[in-house]
């Protein structure tokens, strides 16, 4: 079988591994301590992210992480996710992509919404994007360039 003549490759880029999977708290010390002191998790300091409206926890699972998310600021999207879930949950997840700028070509070339222009620095100073729940099976993506 051989690829039709007018096929032409996109932009090479591959999908890692799952980075985190992040979680709207509308009480960031009381569920620190849950993941701490009740679960015995690895916890981390809180992170202001003023540029994202949020602050966020990282919670250390061994082969991949957990971001506790809570409003920082009058625009924080979390806020909104809050109202509408009063008690928290999940938020999103976030995948490592080695080429963020090709996913970014090749996602839009495949109509997969993305809700910024271009890559922001996320939590762990390395640029990300969202991709719209709508064309991911309604689960907000995050894609992580490592």
């Amino acid at each position: 079988m051989s690829l039709s003549s007018h096929q032409v490759a996109g932009p090479v880029w591959n999908l890692g591994r799952l980075n985190h999977v992040a979680v709207a708290v509308p009480d960031l010390e009381k569920a620190k301590a849950f993941y701490k002191n009740v679960l015995g998790a690895q916890v981390g300091e809180t992170v202001p992210l003023p540029e994202h409206g949020v602050s966020v926890v990282f919670v250390n699972l061994g082969n991949t992480k957990m971001e506790l998310l809570h409003p920082l600021g009058n625009d924080s999207p979390i806020a909104g996710f809050l109202q509408k879930n009063k008690a928290g949950g999940m938020h999103h997840i976030c995948i490592e992509v080695d080429n963020i700028n090709a996913a970014v070509m090749d996602l839009k070339e495949k109509k997969i919404r993305i809700l910024s222009e271009e890559a922001k620095i996320g939590a762990h100073g390395k640029p990300v994007i969202f991709l719209h729940p709508k064309d991911c099976g309604g689960v907000l993506v995050e894609l992580e360039q490592v």
